[in-house]
């Protein structure tokens, strides 16, 4: 995941088609990249902690004999299942119940490839979790402190008043729809759906993360009893980091695919070196 930084030319005339610019400081490549492996490892040694206890619940306390909104598991019909609410799908080979790499059966929620480490090891699956969650959170610090001082969330992030008229916004949606994307010197700047997204995860989802992974820790709770009122109970706050982490990892699927469509190759380089060549204007 990575909230980039986009760079003006320092030139005087204006970019064009064509044009070969600096995009991305190496301050926010080494942020991205970073992010990137952070963010992965994340996820994967959280899957591992998910599969240890399957289920969850609302409220201050939640276990086995207890509703769960959702739950990940396997039938004594031998298949797997995801139960949400009332709902539930056959998952089987996927969640639940699968095969792994050696040919073994397993019941259980996440398969190996998705989790680290990939045999179940809960305590394992912590350490990797809590140690990357400080590497994310020291980066996120030093990011916004940053943007501050440079006013990059007030010049590139916060939308104009021009770009929320609802006209504006569905126009935009219409040209993501069509897979038009801006050309020539407006690709240098964040359209309007980029906004939403990236104000989204950094204003909701990784707040929130972090504000639910703090009230799930007993420590913490007696420092910061508040945490439990105000998510509602440590399952609650369970529940809702769960869901934050689900955003994030929508949020990384749909900008992987916007690089792809994008096109792969510049966008990367762009990534990597911090130049990158404004798409050609269509005649």
């Amino acid at each position: 995941m990575s909230i980039t930084e986009p760079m003006t030319m320092p030139t005087q005339t204006a970019a064009k088609g064509g044009d070969v610019v600096d995009r991305h400081r190496l301050s926010t490549r080494l942020w991205h990249w970073t992010n990137a492996i952070t963010i992965v490892i994340m996820l994967m040694s959280g899957l591992m902690i998910f599969n240890a206890h399957p289920r969850l619940y609302w409220g201050a306390y939640g276990a086995n004999p207890d509703y769960a909104w959702l739950q990940i598991g396997a039938t004594e019909a031998n298949t797997g299942f995801v139960r949400v609410g009332s709902v539930t799908a056959d998952t089987t080979g996927v969640l639940g119940r699968w095969t792994d790499s050696d040919g073994q059966v397993r019941n259980r929620a996440f398969p190996s490839w998705a989790t680290l480490p990939q045999s179940y090891n809960l305590a394992l699956a912590r350490r990797w979790h809590l140690t990357f969650a400080w590497v994310f959170a020291v980066g996120l610090a030093a990011y916004l402190i940053r943007s501050l001082l440079n006013r990059h969330l007030q010049r590139d992030l916060l939308p104009t008043a021009e770009e929320i008229r609802p006209s504006q916004i569905w126009s935009d949606i219409k040209h993501h729809a069509k897979l038009q994307f801006p050309t020539g010197e407006a690709a240098q700047r964040y359209n309007i759906l980029q906004k939403f997204a990236y104000l989204s995860v950094l204003i909701a989802l990784i707040p929130g993360m972090i504000l639910t992974g703090f009230t799930m820790s007993p420590g913490l709770n007696a420092s910061l009893p508040w945490l439990l009122d105000l998510f509602g109970g440590r399952q609650s706050a369970r529940s809702l980091h769960f869901i934050f982490a689900m955003g994030i990892m929508a949020f990384i699927v749909v900008h992987l695919l916007m690089v792809v469509l994008a096109g792969p190759i510049n966008e990367v380089r762009s990534m990597i070196t911090g130049r990158y060549r404004l798409p050609k204007e269509k005649n």
